[in-house]
């Protein structure tokens, strides 16, 4: 196991040069740059900033100078918002992403398991259909969609919750919502096909010829083989909650991660959008990782391969 770690992790190092490669150049090719504002600067202003931010270098040299600086563990100034360092509004925002993404994964896992359990412990019932339809409407329904719906009945029409924020924790409800819905749909419909392939099986049969009672042949047996669909789907899941949250940040006007991205995005900040790419991918694997060593753990067989 230690081994398989230490592969994974030696593997993160050509995958994330893949990726700032790649975002390093598509961020220069899209029009306009960091210092066209609505008020234009005057030229030998504009020719200080880009001999600041060496801008005025050619591409290559820029891209090597950038590469220079990621070794050393230096995601460089913010063009746009000079004020603090790209490592500093990361710091800054991540901790509000993560939150969300954790509210939001309690969602989904919440109402995703239940689901998933009941359609499993019923199949071909209304148990069944019910949670299945509403798991389907999940999926179908983005995220930019379903926020102003669920701010138009809770906030307007009822008025139980506010419709923007994150100063308090009713403001906190619509977003986690909004960003765990479609993965709760996941999470049920991966539930019920694995707790119906192992509930079929001989432990299982034994367990109850044991004269164990359903609700711990269930919680206990079927769980822990009936979940391991839904582990693997946590990486991915995991990992679009905290970069899928753009949408949701930006509709809530929460202050976090994705929300940051958007503005940097926009206003061309290229060292912005290069270190927050960067850091989400490094994510991105990290969670992967952490997925399959749960795997190992779950399943001895996975270890013996």
């Amino acid at each position: 196991m230690t081994g398989f770690i230490l592969r994974r992790l030696l593997a993160f190092v050509p995958v994330l040069f893949v990726t700032v490669t790649i975002v390093f150049f598509l961020v220069r090719l899209a029009p306009g740059g960091p210092f066209d504002e609505d008020k234009a600067v005057t030229e030998t202003v504009r020719k200080q900033l880009e001999q600041h931010y060496r801008l005025d270098a050619p591409l290559w040299k820029q891209y090597l100078m950038y590469l220079g600086d990621l070794c050393k563990g230096d995601l460089g100034p913010s063009m746009t918002r000079p004020s603090r360092t790209v490592s500093e509004w990361i710091a800054l925002r991540f901790p509000v992403s993560l939150e969300l993404g954790c509210y939001a994964l309690l969602v989904a896992l919440a109402a995703g398991l239940t689901a998933g359990l009941l359609a499993a412990y019923r199949p071909n019932s209304w148990v069944d259909h019910l949670p299945m339809s509403l798991a389907m409407a999940g999926i179908c329904i983005p995220a930019f969609v379903l926020g102003p719906l669920l701010v138009l009945v809770f906030s307007l029409w009822l008025g139980w919750l506010p419709v923007q924020g994150w100063d308090t924790p009713a403001g906190r409800i619509l977003p986690a919502v909004t960003l765990g819905a479609s993965y709760a749909a996941y999470v049920a419909r991966l539930t019920r096909g694995g707790m119906l392939e192992v509930m079929t099986q001989d432990f299982i049969r034994t367990a109850r010829a044991k004269g164990m009672s359903e609700a711990r042949v269930v919680l206990r047996h079927g769980l822990r083989g009936g979940i391991q669909p839904v582990v693997s789907f946590l990486g991915p899941a995991a990992a679009g909650l905290l970069t899928g949250s753009f949408v949701v940040e930006t509709i809530f006007q929460v202050p976090g991660l994705g929300r940051e991205f958007v503005r940097a995005a926009t206003n061309r900040d290229y060292t912005m959008t290069l270190g927050t790419v960067l850091f989400l991918a490094f994510l991105v694997l990290l969670f992967n990782l952490a997925v399959d060593v749960i795997q190992a753990w779950l399943d001895p067989r996975v270890r013996r391969a």
